[in-house]
């Protein structure tokens, strides 16, 4: 009786380390200790997401840097540009070197302004217009990446749990073994839903980095519509010449020399 009372025992300690041995791979199967576990137990689709990740965050630090107020609208252009056409000549030429050489985008749209200074103002709003336009192109550059990556990282995500939840289900229906196909199919699930976790991680920031970057991409369109819009009211159609002078009398005595003349002319020939 102690005998089989022993065994017994043993086999149920047997039975219970087993268990706890079980459970300790299952656990460490399904624990994240870093993020580049965290891919790993996301399967193949997790591969893409992480590259849109990192395309995302190059797109938005070169936007950062290059969208600055100081390389869009400088400080000094617009005081060194008036001080170039501040005196009676029309010194265009030295206008258009100091856009060329500030070379900002509101630098460009002047120029073009500059270059058609003389035109009829309907002219001249309508080139300077376009050439806003292409400013703006060049404001907006990468932003469309952004917006498809934010669109797209969610469905990749999708996909790959899609993809996951078929394995899992797969693995089931091949198991021999009636008992832990419970665990089976929650460990499949687990690692499929890690890509759906991981494609809305990426578009959420990048969403906001979005609408972010347009937000201040608009408000340096607004700041450099004004300021084109009041060069143009105060250069275009010649403001720049220096004041109309009045006429002198030095001007206006040979004209009634010339009537009182041809007044006495036609007097004699009557």
């Amino acid at each position: 009786m102690m005998t089989q009372a022993t065994i017994a025992l043993t086999i149920a300690a047997l039975g219970q380390a087993g268990s706890e041995a079980a459970d300790a791979a299952a656990a460490a199967a399904v624990e994240v200790n870093s993020i580049w576990d965290f891919l790993l137990k996301g399967g193949p689709m997790m591969i893409p997401i992480g590259l849109c990740s990192l395309v995302a965050l190059t797109i938005f630090v070169e936007r950062v840097v290059s969208l600055r107020r100081s390389r869009i609208i400088p400080a000094k252009f617009f005081p060194g540009l008036q001080a170039t056409l501040s005196n009676g000549d029309a010194d265009c030429e030295r206008a258009l070197e100091h856009c060329r050489t500030d070379g900002s985008p509101i630098a460009k749209i002047v120029a073009v302004g500059i270059k058609r200074l003389s035109e009829p103002i309907e002219l001249l709003e309508k080139h300077i217009q376009e050439a806003g336009e292409r400013e703006v192109l060049g404001l907006r550059k990468y932003l469309r990446a952004l917006s498809v990556i934010a669109s797209i990282a969610p469905l990749m995500g999708l996909l790959g749990t899609i993809f996951g939840m078929i394995n899992a289900f797969q693995t089931v229906a091949m198991s021999g073994e009636a008992l832990g196909k419970t665990e089976l199919l929650a460990k499949g699930i687990y690692q499929a839903m890690i890509t759906t976790a991981g494609g809305l991680l990426v578009a959420i920031p990048v969403l906001i980095a979005y609408h972010w970057i347009s937000a201040k991409i608009e408000g340096l369109v607004c700041d450099m519509d004004r300021m084109t819009v009041d060069f143009v009211e105060q250069y275009a159609n010649g403001g720049y010449v220096a004041p109309r002078k009045e006429p002198s009398l030095h001007a206006v005595e040979p004209d009634a020399e010339v009537e009182s003349e041809a007044a006495v002319v036609g007097a004699a020939t009557a």
